[in-house]
């Protein structure tokens, strides 16, 4: 005898097996929030400076910057687009914004885990608003992945309030970490070897 599938029992099927991927889903945000500050944290231990890759690695921070650049344009344009309740364009730009941010950290791991550390040369007042910058960058850009994430995480299943609220946080951290990440590059540019 086959079923239908308006019938309770597959609701209530399917309503089992949502819960269990969303379980499934917040696990993964939850172990990637634990394990990405860890990768992080140890990549500024470990050094594989014998290691060589088959091109100039100083071109990983432009390609970084690039990368955190067209991120902000993404995250504007994903606000513009909710904001005039185009929902599938905000998803369409939510999601290529986290496909660039996830090519950014792998960027960003390839150079920080074989290249040396450039020094900021500039002096005077510039030199406060750099250290300023580069360090809300860096501590906003440590604490921001779990917001973000578990923001991706409410919106992708359809948790529209817990989405919103949590953006209201997320939201404004992701796009400063995304330009000051531009800022920060330019400023300290000129002093690459």
């Amino acid at each position: 005898m086959n079923k239908t599938l308006n019938t309770p029992e597959n609701a209530d099927q399917l309503a089992k097996a949502e819960t269990a991927n969303y379980k499934k889903l917040r696990l993964l945000v939850n172990v990637i929030s634990v394990a990405l500050p860890l990768i992080v944290g140890a990549m500024f231990q470990f050094k594989f400076t014998d290691f060589v890759w088959p091109f100039d690695v100083h071109v990983l921070p432009l390609i970084n910057a690039i990368l955190n650049g067209a991120t902000a344009v993404l995250l504007i344009g994903a606000l513009v687009a909710v904001k005039g309740r185009n929902i599938d364009l905000h998803k369409k730009l939510i999601y290529a914004g986290m496909g660039l941010s996830l090519l950014f950290l792998v960027v960003y791991i390839m150079y920080h885990t074989t290249a040396g550390h450039t020094k900021f040369g500039g002096e005077g007042t510039i030199r406060y608003i750099y250290f300023f910058l580069l360090l809300t960058h860096i501590l906003l850009a440590a604490i921001q992945a779990p917001f973000v994430l578990y923001a991706f995480l409410y919106g992708y299943t359809g948790q529209i309030e817990k989405h919103q609220k949590i953006v209201k946080f997320s939201y404004p951290i992701w796009l400063y970490v995304s330009i000051t990440g531009v800022i920060c590059y330019l400023m300290i540019s000129p002093y690459y070897a």
